[in-house]
Formats: structure tokens, sequence, C-alpha cells
């Protein structure tokens, strides 16, 4: 199969790439967060590439991106307020709400859950193609499963060259990490990832949130959860990663002791020059965490080598998109965790 480049700039683009999406195929789309591979949503055999594509573990709920809150009525049922205000408030953006899922869903796009995760993306051309759809389109994150998420439509063809019909490229990802996840189906909002819309936001417009055990912490292999990114070693190169921790003098420390060669150091650019023997490599401004949000899974894949042993790596601290960034960070590390200050 031949992989067709379709540039989002072309007006023909989102009419080719709706043409596919309707026949069944497979279609990379840009977002504002991160590359989607997608298929039509309600489609179980098209949804069902999707998980070959990837190496996708079938328990792994999808998200379907949909053109606006007109959509979520088709779609859901018993939709409480919270969603209409925070679709108001944050759509077309980097948020995903969990509401109950319609019968029209098939149980492959829901992991056999009852309920679904809904979107709508901050990118009008791929907005245009899930228009000319006809249909909400299921896109989980265009990489291979486990592996840094795709940024660029290089790296969506790195990883699907000849395996998928088309990629839209519409370059970088603004955003960079994937979108925020909160679950509505409670008695209480539960935020179950983080991203480009952050904990503060959510609690300044719900004035409420409950924090899943799955941001912070990993969860047990055998939970059943309802959304993408919760339960698996996600994000991850293939050397293992470890988060160093603490003030930079004493993380650079800890990393110059236990540095070997064919390791590599991730961390912020004011940091360069305390790693100069070190091979670094920067994903973004520790003043500034939007940069780190969108370097850092280009950054990810860069390391992916295996020419590479291990990665030392350094992870912001505090809310907002910076929250998103640990997240992201512990899941590759498999939540591999040091604190340089203790062990100083």
């Amino acid at each position: 199969m031949e992989t067709k480049i379709f540039p989002a700039a072309d007006p023909s683009t989102p009419a080719l790439a709706a043409r596919i999406i309707r026949s069944g195929g497979l279609v990379a789309i840009p977002t504002e967060t991160v590359y989607g591979l997608g298929a039509d949503g309600l489609n179980p055999e098209a949804v069902a590439k999707i998980f070959i594509a990837k190496g996708r573990p079938q328990d792994n709920p999808l998200i379907l991106h949909v053109t606006g809150p007109e959509q979520m009525d088709t779609l859901c049922h018993d939709i409480p307020a919270s969603a209409c205000l925070l679709a108001e408030k944050f759509w077309p953006g980097p948020l995903t709400m969990v509401l109950p899922a319609r019968d029209i869903i098939p149980r492959e796009t829901t992991a056999g859950l009852a309920t679904v995760a809904l979107r709508c993306p901050d990118n009008v051309v791929t907005r245009e193609i899930i228009r000319l759809s006809g249909t909400p389109i299921a896109a989980p994150s265009a990489n291979l499963s486990g592996k840094p998420s795709t940024t660029t439509a290089a790296h969506v063809y790195a990883d699907h060259a000849g395996r998928i019909e088309a990629i839209v490229d519409g370059g970088p990802c603004r955003v960079g990490v994937e979108s925020t996840i909160i679950d509505l189906t409670e008695d209480r909002p539960r935020l179950l990832r983080p991203g480009g819309i952050t904990p503060e936001q959510l609690l300044d417009a719900l004035g409420d949130l409950v924090v899943d055990k799955a941001v912070t912490a990993q969860i047990d292999k055998d939970t059943v959860v309802k959304a993408p990114g919760m339960k698996y070693r996600h994000y991850a190169p293939q050397a293992p990663v470890t988060i160093v921790a603490g003030s930079r003098e004493k993380a650079a420390a800890y990393i110059h002791r236990h540095f070997e060669q064919g390791d590599r150091v991730l961390c912020f650019h004011e940091e360069l020059p305390l790693y100069a023997h070190c091979d670094p490599l920067a994903y973004g401004d520790e003043a500034d965490a939007a940069t780190l949000s969108a370097g850092l899974f280009a950054a990810l894949r860069e390391l992916d080598s295996p020419t590479v042993h291990h990665i030392y790596a350094r992870c912001p601290v505090g809310g907002g998109i910076a929250y998103a960034v640990q997240n992201r960070l512990k899941k590759a590390a498999a939540f591999q965790i040091v604190d340089a200050e203790a062990e100083a």
C-alpha cells in the first residue's frame, strides 16, 4: 500500500481524506494536540484496523472526534449540564469528555464500555474532514502503541508508511501532548488525563474536580479504564527512562555519577551547560512549560534508538500545562523517579 501525503493547505485535501474515511480506510489527521490515526468511528471493521495498525490493546478505548456540541445528542444520552458548559467554554480545543454512549457507537470503539470519549479538535481542516465524512472519526494518537506520540506528519510516516492510506500534513502540533480527559459520568467530575486544558481551568469552570489515581501512579493491568493513556506504559522510547527530580545542581551531580557510555540526558534548555559532556537533548524551556509540551514527544522520538541505553530526564514541577508534561514523562518512565536531593 502506498501511503499518500495530503497537504492540509490544499483545498482538495478534506474531500480526499473524507472519501477514504467513508470507505473504511485509515487517515492520519492533524490536531492541535498530536496527530491522530483516524477511521469511521461508527464502522466496527474500520475501527478494528486502528487497533491492528497501532498494535493497540483491545481494552483501550478510543476517542471520537466531532465537529462540535451539536453531535453530542446523537452519540450520547443523559448528558449533564457540566458537559454543555465545558463544550461551550473549551471546544474546539484539547478537551475530551467521557459521557454515556448511545447504542449507535460500536463496542469496538468504546472497548466494550457503556461510555464514550468525545472531543472537538481545534483544527479547521480536520473538522472539515469530519464534516465531509458524515461520521465521527475515531482517532487515537498515530504512533505505534506504547511509543512516543506523533506531532509531525514525518513522525506518522516513520511509523505507518505502507500501512495506512494517507496522512494529512498540517505541520507541527501546537500543544504537543494529547487532550485533557475528564469523566462526567460519576457524581463528581474526574480528571483521567491532564493535557492542554489544565486542572486549574477545569476547577474554575466546574467548582469541583477529582484527580484519578492513573494520573499520578501506575495502575494495575487488570483495571478497567474509561479513557486511553491510563493503564499501559505509554509514550516510551526503547531505552528505560529515569526521571531525576531535585535542584539543577543536585540532579546534575546525580546524573554525572551514574552516566555511562550510550546514555542520554533529556533536560531543559537552561540546563544544557550542566551536561556538556553527556550528549544532552533539550526539549524546551523550564521557564515556559508550553515549549516543553510542544517539544516533548519530538525529543522522545529522537531518543528512541537502539544505540541509546538509558535516558535520564528532567521533569518540570507545578501546575498548568507542566502538569501534563509531568504525566507524560512519568508514563514514559513507568513512574521510575529518583530524588536527587535524597541521593546526594
